[in-house]
């Protein structure tokens, strides 16, 4: 009985301070006086079941947690999870880009066996690029750093007027250069939009009561 005391005692202090709380302010969150946390934290007395449900609830644990000796922090334990979903999303993102281009590979590969013309196929390797901006740009909205969103849709931007630029020269129109004008309003307008300020977290005013 005096190990699981101690080993309680040892827990509550811990997970108290890493919480940043005095003992009057734990005292205060259940209830009770300072003076029964300071026996709980010494080791003199122990908490009834209810009471330790209580502190592994405010203090984010399980009971288990709470009359275990060793075990892991679990802040270290989420910091790990958050690093390995992390590290995931970036492996995903980068198969997804790679995936882009070996679906234009087979296109070119089927076109090639497939037609008997002298027409550019390469041409489906360009495509690829803007397509490769497309999944960048999902895959970073719902993951990633969304402010890096502008630089993707520039890219984009700048890539499709590229490739239909660069697909009509190929068929004959020399004057496709023209195209790349329409870029210059709307890279101003991605500027100005990224330039914009959104309160994503609005705070609710509460209703005073009269």
């Amino acid at each position: 009985m005096d190990d699981i005391k101690d080993i309680i005692a040892k827990n509550i202090a811990d997970l108290r301070r890493r919480k940043g709380m005095t003992q009057t302010d734990l005292a205060q969150a259940l209830q009770y006086s300072d003076k029964a946390v300071s026996k709980w934290e010494r080791g003199e007395s122990l908490p009834d079941v209810r009471v330790l449900k209580t502190l592994a609830d405010t203090f984010g644990v399980t009971l288990d947690y709470l009359v275990t000796a060793e075990h892991d922090d679990p802040l270290a334990e989420r910091r790990r999870q958050t690093t390995r979903r992390s590290n995931n999303r970036r492996f995903i993102t980068g198969m997804s880009l790679v995936l882009v281009w070996l679906v234009a590979a087979l296109v070119y590969v089927v076109l090639e066996l497939s037609l008997t013309t002298d027409a550019p196929l390469w041409i489906t390797f360009l495509c690829a690029i803007p397509a490769t901006m497309i999944v960048w740009l999902v895959l970073n909205a719902s993951w990633f750093n969304t402010r890096w969103n502008y630089l993707i849709i520039s890219l984009l931007l700048w890539t499709t007027l590229g490739t239909i630029c660069v697909c009509f020269y190929v068929f004959g129109n020399q004057q496709t250069w023209i195209l790349l004008w329409l870029g210059v309003p709307a890279q101003v307008i991605i500027v100005l939009w990224s330039c914009l300020k959104f309160n994503r977290h609005p705070k609710v005013k509460k209703a005073k009561k009269k």
